[in-house]
């Protein structure tokens, strides 16, 4: 389904009856990552996935997509179909928007899955990193997208996972170089949500990889401790919905039961 905002496109699906999922993807994916979830959430839930701006089908809107942007964009997705109050699973990127609409739009937000992803902003060091990365980028994109999916993955998994690591490079390569950019820069200068998150009231959980080589399994120790939100930790890496998809599928389905009662 497409929306036209602010003149742009924006790609979504849905699927299912019920109350709401929003399904939010992480950085060079698009909705597509979460077919599987969505085809085992559908039986009990309306679930919304949609193309963050400049990735998938979606558009780009500027040469920075603030995480703000982003979720200001999920916001009219869900004014068009007239959707009220949802519970939100965001993976990396896709969390940080989700985190984004609670500052912006708490009203909304009645649950919040963060999937190895974090209220913290980026570090200098991190910050660093990612200048560094739309330099790489701007020389050689499809070099650079096809480096970075399959280090996502913990290196014992990326053998294991071949099929799906060449998946997602497939998709990612259809992220043009500006969606590229304006998500790196966006997710740069994206806020402290640490209090936001702490504050939420609603249920809430935080997913984390062990082996993850993008976000400190450490820091989300801490994060998890500091906001007051429950940890469920999985063995591997960045790619907690493939690496560990029937016990992701497993702990996602606990939590949202228990959510409704």
């Amino acid at each position: 389904m497409i929306l036209t905002y602010k003149g742009i496109k924006i790609n979504y699906n849905t699927c299912g009856n019920g109350s709401t999922l929003v399904f939010l993807h992480g950085f060079l994916e698009n909705s597509e990552m979460w077919n599987s979830s969505v085809s085992f959430f559908s039986k009990y839930y309306n679930c919304v996935s949609i193309d963050l701006l400049g990735h998938g089908d979606s558009e780009n809107l500027g040469y920075i997509h603030t995480m703000e942007d982003m979720a200001t964009m999920v916001k009219a997705v869900l004014d068009k179909l007239q959707i009220t109050k949802a519970t939100f699973i965001g993976h990396s990127m896709g969390g940080y928007v989700a985190l984004a609409t609670l500052d912006l739009f708490p009203e909304i937000v009645s649950g919040l899955v963060l999937l190895n992803s974090t209220s913290f902003p980026d570090s200098e060091e991190r910050k660093i990193t990612r200048t560094r990365a739309i330099e790489i980028v701007k020389k050689n994109p499809n070099a650079y997208t096809s480096m970075a999916i399959a280090n996502l993955f913990a290196p014992d998994n990326r053998d294991k996972f071949k099929e799906e690591i060449s998946l997602i490079k497939n998709q990612a390569s259809r992220t043009s170089l500006q969606g590229i950019i304006s998500a790196l820069e966006g997710m740069k200068i994206r806020k402290d949500r640490v209090d936001t998150l702490t504050s939420f009231t609603g249920r809430k959980i935080l997913m984390a990889g062990k082996l993850d080589p993008v976000l400190s399994y450490n820091q989300s120790e801490i994060e998890a401790v500091r906001c007051r939100i429950d940890l469920v930790t999985f063995s591997g890496g960045h790619m907690t919905h493939i690496e560990n998809e029937k016990r992701f599928l497993h702990e996602l389905n606990k939590f949202l039961s228990y959510s409704q009662n």
